[in-house]
C-alpha cells in the first residue's frame, strides 16, 4: 500500500492534480467531512437536469422576459460585489463565516419572488419550502439519534471510542446535503407513486427545438440532447423507484410519508405507494446512521493504520499558525476598541503625570550613571570585525515578521553587489526600534505576533520556558561565564508608541524580565540603554515614551556618558522610535527638544547616523556639504520589519534638519511605486477590510432611515424615453433630500454628525477652510450614493408590486402555502405529522413556520410598506414598525456596503495623493506584507561603517526581458522563466523545511549553531531566501575629515 501512494505522488506532480491529490490522500477529520463534495455531485446533476429538460423552454421565453432577466442581473451584480471579499477565503467562525450565510438566506429570499425562473422548471417556492421542512426534520432526528447513542455508550453497550462528541457542524452539512438532494429529487420526479412515461410535445417547442428535431438523423449529439427528458424519466421510474408499499412493511405503516396518485381524473381511493422522497431521505438517514455506529463501535477509522508514522504524519500536516495583519478599519475588533480605551487611558495618566523611566531611574543602585552596568554595555567594544542588524515596527503580520526574522537568522546571505558577490554574515546584535506588536500592548500580542514567528525562525534554547521571569539578567546560557565569552547573536530593543499604550507594563514584563527573543540573548534590563562597539563606534537607544522627547534622567544618563566615555574622535548612532526629521517637517512642528540638545550641544558632530521606525517604509538623506555645521550626517528610517506598508511619496519635499541641507539617496519603495500603491484604495479597499461593513452600512442606513418609505417612486417609470427616467429620478432624489431637512430628525443628525467627524478626521496641518470643504464634498459624496440606493430599493418593490409579486398576501405566505401543497401532495392518512407535532408540543410546525418566514422578508418589507403608504407610519404598532426597517436594513446593508467602501477608498486615494494628506489612514487599509526590508552594518576593520539595506522583493525585470520569456514560452512549452519573476514579495503559505527537520540536534545545542535554523520556508513560489536584494548601500568613514562619506 505504501508503495502504491508513493507511485502515485508523482503522477499527481506531473498533472499538476493538487485537487485531487487533496481529495485522494488528505487525512480528513473523519468521517463528516466529504459531504462538500457530495454537495456538489448533488448541484451539478440538478443543473443537468434543468438544463437538459428545459433548455429549449428557457430560450423560447427568454424574450418575454428581458425585464425580469434584466433585474436578476442587478440582483446577483450587487450580491456578488457584497460577497466577492469573502470568495476563496477558508470558512472561519467570524463575520466572514457569517456574512457567507446571510447573503445566501436573503439572496433566496429574494430570489423566489421573481418569476423568470419558473421558465426552467423550477419552482423556487415549493423547492424552499420542502428544504426547510426536511432540513428541520433531518436535524432533530440525528440529534435524537446521537443523544440514543449516547447513551447506549453510559450503558456500555458500545464501544469506547462512542464517548467522543459529534461535531455540529458535520451534522448540519449532512443534513443539507440531504435536504437538497430531496429538493432535486422532487423538482424533476415529484412525489408521484407511480411514475409514467413523459413524451416530449413537438407542438409546444420552440422554432429552436423545432429545427433540430427534424435534423436528428444529421446531428445525432443534439438530437439526443432534446431527447434527454426521457432519460430523466428512466433515471426517476427505475434508480429512484419507491421501495414499495405499506402493506409491505405493516410495522412502519404508521411512521411513512405515502406518495400521490398518478390517474387521470378523479383517483378512486388513497395511495398505498410509499413516498419516493421518504425512501430517498430514509436511505440517506440509514446510510448516514449505519457509517456512524460502525466507526464508533469499531474505531477502525481512528485506529488504522499507515505505513508512515503519526511522527511523520504530524510533521507533514504542520504549518505555521501565524496572525493576519490587523484588520485596521474593522468595526467588529475588540483589539482595536482596546487599543483605543488603552490610548485614551495612557494620554491621560502617563503623559506628564506618571512615567515608567521615572522609576527605572528611581530604582537605580549606581549614582555614576556612566558606570550603570544595567543600562551601559561595553561587552562587544572588543573586536575587529563585527556585525549588527536594525529592524523597527515588526509585529503586525506573521507572514511579513517571519519573512524577516528568517533572513536576520541565516548564518550569511550571498547576494550579488554590483560586479562582485558579497557574503552578509548574520549580526551579532540585533537591534529593534519599537512597536513589537499591534495594535496594542498584551501578552496575546506579544506572543502570537511577535516572539511566535522569532522562534520559529530561530528557536529558543532547549530549556527555556516561556512563562519563566528572569530575575537576575543576564541569564547566560550553560558553559558560559560572563556575557563577553558569548559568541551567539543578543537583541535590544527600544519601546515604541504602541509599546507604551498600557504604560510599558507589556514591555517591561517580556523583553526586561525575559533571557530570550527566539535565539536571540537578551541582556537588557532597561527601557532605553547604551552600547559601545569596535573601532569607537556607539549605540544609544533612546526612549521617547509617548512625549516624543526623553526624560530628564534619560538625559542626564546619555550627556555624562558623552563627556566621560565616549571619546573626541568617536562615532555615535542614535536610534529613536519617531523619525522626528520627517514628522516635525510634515506637522510643522518642534518636537525632541531634550534630543536635540543631546545631538548638538553633548555629541557636537559626533552622531553620524541617526535611525528610526515607526514609519514603515525605507528613507535615507544625507547631509549636503555647506558652511553650517552638520550634528547629523545620514538620516535613516526603517520600518519595514513586518508592519504594513507606509508611502514614501509624501516626504518627497523634505530638505532641512537642524538648520542643515539634506537630500534623499534612497526610498523603498520609490516615489513613484508608492503613488501607485496607494491607486489600490479604489481598487481593493473593501476586499481589505471587509469588517467595515459593519460601520458603513449603519451610517448608510442612518442617513436615509426617516426617509422609508417612498410611496410614489413608481411614478419615475412613466416617462417613455431613458432621459426623462433619469430626469425623474434625480427630481424625486431632490425632493427626497429636501423631505430630510425639513422632518426627518434622525437622518438630518446622522448628516451632522457624519459632517462634524469627516472635519475632525482631516489632519489638522490644513486650514480650517480646506479641512470644511473637503469634509463636505465627502459626506455629499456618500449621502448622494445613499439616496441613490434608497430610491433604487424603493424602486425595485414598488415594481414587483405593481406586478403583483409581492404584498398579495400577508405575513407567513410561504408557510400557508406550503401547508396546502403539502395536503396535496404529500398523504398522510395515518396521522403521522399530527403526532409529531403533539410529541414536541407545537415545536415541530412552530419551528418550520418561523424558519419559512425569515425567507418571507420581501413580503413582510412590501406588506408593510403598503400599509405605510395607505394609511400612515402611525397605524403601524412599534413591533411592526421594528419589523419594517429591519427588513428594510437587511437589503439596504448589502447595497450599501460596496458602495461606501468604493467612496471612502477613493477619498483616501485623493487625499493622498493630491493633498499628501492621511498618509497613515490611507496605507493602514491596505494592509501590504510586502515591501519588507531590514539593514546590516559592517564595521570594518578600519573603523568605517559599511551599511547595507536588504529587502525582501521580487526581481524586477526589463520590458524587453519580459517580452523575451512571453515569447520563449510561447513557442517552448518546457521552458519555465525564473520562479520568482511572477510571485509577491512575501509567502502567504509555509511549509515545514526539510533541511531543518533532517539536521541533527543535540540536546544542549544552540539553535545559531546550526546550518539551518529555520523552521519554515516557503510552500509556493519563490522563496524570500532568493529574491532579497540590496537597496541601498553606502559607507560611513569613521574619520572625521570625512563629512559626509560615500554613496553607493
Amino acid at each position: 500500500m505504501g508503495k502504491q501512494k508513493q507511485s502515485m505522488s508523482p503522477l499527481f506532480d506531473t498533472l499538476g492534480m493538487e485537487r485531487v491529490r487533496t481529495i485522494l490522500t488528505k487525512k480528513y477529520s473523519y468521517p463528516h467531512e466529504h459531504s462538500r463534495h457530495a454537495m456538489t455531485a448533488v448541484i451539478v446533476g440538478c443543473l443537468f437536469f434543468i438544463s437538459s429538460d428545459n433548455m429549449h423552454t428557457l430560450i423560447q421565453k427568454l424574450d418575454k422576459n428581458v425585464k425580469w432577466w434584466s433585474m436578476y442581473i442587478c440582483l446577483i451584480g450587487f450580491f456578488y460585489f457584497f460577497s466577492s471579499p469573502f470568495i476563496r477565503k477558508t470558512i472561519k467562525p467570524s463575520y466572514s463565516n457569517f456574512s457567507r450565510w446571510y447573503i445566501s438566506w436573503i439572496f433566496v429570499a429574494a430570489l423566489y419572488h421573481l418569476p423568470s425562473f419558473q421558465s426552467m422548471g423550477v419552482d423556487l417556492r415549493m423547492n424552499l419550502s420542502l428544504f426547510l421542512t426536511i432540513f428541520i426534520s433531518s436535524v432533530g432526528f440525528l440529534i435524537l439519534f446521537h443523544i440514543i447513542f449516547l447513551g447506549l455508550w453510559y450503558m456500555g453497550l458500545v464501544s469506547r471510542v462512542a464517548r467522543k462528541r459529534p461535531e455540529l457542524l458535520p451534522i448540519i452539512q449532512n443534513c443539507t446535503v440531504i435536504s437538497i438532494a430531496c429538493c432535486v429529487f422532487y423538482s424533476h420526479c415529484g412525489n408521484i407513486a407511480v411514475v409514467t412515461e413523459k413524451h416530449l410535445d413537438r407542438k409546444s417547442s420552440s422554432w429552436f427545438s423545432l429545427l433540430y428535431w427534424k435534423k436528428q438523423d444529421t446531428n445525432s449529439w443534439i438530437s439526443k440532447f432534446i431527447r434527454m427528458n426521457e432519460f430523466k424519466d428512466q433515471i426517476c421510474s427505475t434508480w429512484f423507484a419507491p421501495v414499495g408499499t405499506a402493506s409491505d412493511y405493516p410495522l412502519f405503516s404508521k411512521w411513512v410519508i405515502y406518495g400521490e396518485l398518478a390517474c387521470n381524473g378523479s383517483c378512486p381511493g388513497l395511495s398505498d405507494e410509499i413516498s419516493p422522497i421518504f425512501s430517498l431521505w430514509a436511505t440517506f438517514m440509514g446510510l448516514y446512521m449505519a457509517h456512524y455506529v460502525v466507526e464508533r463501535s469499531t474505531g477502525w477509522a481512528l485506529t488504522h493504520t499507515s505505513p508512515l508514522s503519526e511522527y511523520e504524519k504530524l510533521k507533514k500536516q504542520m504549518k505555521p499558525d501565524f496572525l493576519e495583519m490587523v484588520p485596521w478599519y474593522s468595526g467588529t475588533s475588540a483589539d482595536l476598541f482596546k487599543t483605543v480605551f488603552d490610548l485614551m487611558v495612557s494620554v491621560t495618566l502617563f503623559v506628564g503625570r506618571f512615567d515608567m523611566r521615572m522609576m527605572q531611574a528611581a530604582m537605580n543602585k549606581v549614582p555614576d550613571e556612566a558606570k550603570n552596568d544595567d543600562i551601559f554595555f561595553d561587552h562587544f567594544s572588543k573586536g575587529d570585525d563585527f556585525w549588527f542588524d536594525f529592524i523597527a515596527d515588526t509585529g503586525d503580520g506573521g507572514n511579513s515578521t517571519y519573512a524577516v526574522a528568517r533572513l536576520l537568522a541565516k548564518p550569511s546571505i550571498r547576494l550579488r553587489l554590483g560586479d562582485s558577490n558579497r557574503s552578509l554574515s548574520r549580526g551579532k546584535l540585533l537591534l529593534i526600534g519599537g512597536d513589537l506588536a499591534y495594535p496594542n500592548p498584551s501578552a496575546y500580542t506579544y506572543e502570537r505576533r511577535f516572539f511566535c514567528p522569532f522562534e520559529d525562525a530561530l528557536q529558543p534554547p532547549s530549556w527555556y520556558k516561556p512563562e519563566h521571569i528572569a530575575v537576575n539578567k543576564p541569564e547566560l546560557p550553560y558553559g558560559v561565564s560572563e556575557l563577553s565569552k558569548y559568541d551567539g547573536p543578543q537583541c535590544f530593543i527600544i519601546p515604541g508608541n504602541h509599546d507604551w499604550f498600557d504604560g510599558l507594563h507589556t514591555f517591561m514584563r517580556y523583553i526586561c524580565h525575559k533571557s530570550w527573543l527566539g535565539g536571540w540573548f537578551l541582556p537588557q534590563k532597561k527601557s532605553y540603554f547604551a552600547l559601545e562597539l569596535p573601532k569607537g563606534w556607539w549605540i544609544f537607544g533612546l526612549d521617547q515614551a509617548l512625549h516624543g522627547d526623553i526624560d530628564v534622567y534619560q538625559f542626564k544618563f546619555f550627556a555624562e556618558l558623552c563627556q566621560k566615555k565616549v571619546g573626541e574622535n568617536d562615532c555615535v548612532i542614535i536610534i529613536t522610535h519617531e523619525p522626528s526629521w520627517l514628522l516635525d517637517w510634515y506637522w510643522n512642528d518642534v518636537t525632541g527638544k531634550n534630543v536635540s540638545h543631546l545631538i548638538k550641544d553633548y555629541l557636537k558632530g559626533r552622531c553620524k547616523l541617526r535611525m528610526a521606525g515607526d514609519l514603515h517604509h525605507y528613507m535615507r538623506h544625507s547631509s549636503v556639504p555647506s558652511d553650517k555645521p552638520v550634528y547629523v550626517e545620514h538620516l535613516l528610517v526603517n520600518g519595514c520589519g513586518g508592519a504594513f506598508l507606509h508611502p514614501t511619496h509624501v516626504f518627497r519635499e523634505f530638505n532641512n534638519f537642524y538648520g542643515s541641507h539634506y537630500e534623499s539617496k534612497a526610498t523603498y519603495p520609490s516615489y513613484d511605486d508608492s503613488s501607485r500603491i496607494a491607486l489600490g484604495n479604489i481598487l481593493k479597499f473593501r476586499r481589505k477590510n471587509w469588517q467595515f461593513d459593519f460601520i458603513g452600512g449603519i451610517i448608510y442606513f442612518l442617513l436615509v432611515v426617516s426617509m422609508f418609505p417612498q410611496c410614489d417612486v413608481f411614478r419615475i417609470l412613466h416617462h417613455d424615453s431613458w432621459s426623462g427616467r433619469i430626469n425623474n429620478f434625480l427630481r424625486t432624489m431632490w425632493k427626497a433630500f429636501l423631505y430630510m431637512l425639513d422632518h426627518s430628525y434622525v437622518s438630518s443628525a446622522a448628516t451632522l454628525v457624519l459632517t462634524l467627524a469627516s472635519f475632525f478626521f482631516l489632519p489638522t496641518k490644513l486650514s480650517r477652510k480646506s479641512r470644511a470643504i473637503i469634509g463636505v464634498l465627502h459626506v455629499s459624496a456618500h449621502l448622494f450614493a445613499a439616496l441613490i440606493l434608497m430610491l433604487l430599493l424603493e424602486l425595485s418593490i414598488d415594481i414587483c408590486v405593481h406586478n403583483r409579486l409581492l404584498a398579495t398576501s400577508g405575513y407567513h405566505t410561504l408557510y400557508e402555502w406550503y401547508r396546502s401543497m403539502e395536503s396535496e401532495h404529500f398523504p398522510d392518512p395515518s396521522g403521522l405529522r399530527a403526532r409529531i407535532e403533539q410529541w414536541t408540543f407545537g415545536l415541530y410546525p412552530a419551528c418550520i413556520k418561523y424558519l419559512m418566514s425569515a425567507f418571507d422578508v420581501p413580503e413582510v418589507m412590501a406588506v408593510s410598506r403598503s400599509n405605510i403608504c395607505r394609511k400612515g407610519i402611525e397605524v403601524l404598532p412599534r413591533g411592526g414598525a421594528i419589523i419594517y426597517y429591519a427588513s428594510v436594513f437587511l437589503y439596504f446593508w448589502v447595497l450599501s456596503t460596496p458602495v461606501v467602501s468604493l467612496i471612502f477608498g477613493s477619498y483616501l486615494y485623493v487625499c493622498i495623493n493630491w493633498f499628501h494628506i492621511h498618509f497613515d489612514e490611507a496605507f493602514s487599509s491596505l494592509r501590504i506584507a510586502n515591501c519588507k526590508a531590514f539593514t546590516r552594518f559592517h564595521i570594518t576593520a578600519a573603523g568605517d561603517l559599511e551599511v547595507f539595506t536588504l529587502a525582501v522583493d521580487k526581481e524586477r525585470f526589463p520590458l524587453s526581458a519580459r517580452l523575451f520569456h512571453l515569447c520563449r514560452v510561447f513557442y517552448d512549452p518546457k521552458f519555465l522563466p525564473r520562479e520568482h519573476s511572477t510571485e509577491s514579495d512575501v509567502p502567504k503559505d509555509w511549509e515545514l523545511d526539510p533541511y531543518w527537520d533532517a539536521e541533527p540536534k543535540q540536546p544542549l545545542q544552540l539553535s545559531h549553531i546550526r546550518k539551518f535554523p529555520s523552521k519554515w520556508r516557503s510552500a509556493y513560489g519563490a522563496d524570500p531566501l532568493k529574491s532579497v536584494r540590496v537597496v541601498d548601500h553606502f559607507v560611513i568613514h569613521r574619520k572625521p575629515n570625512s563629512a559626509v562619506g560615500s554613496t553607493s
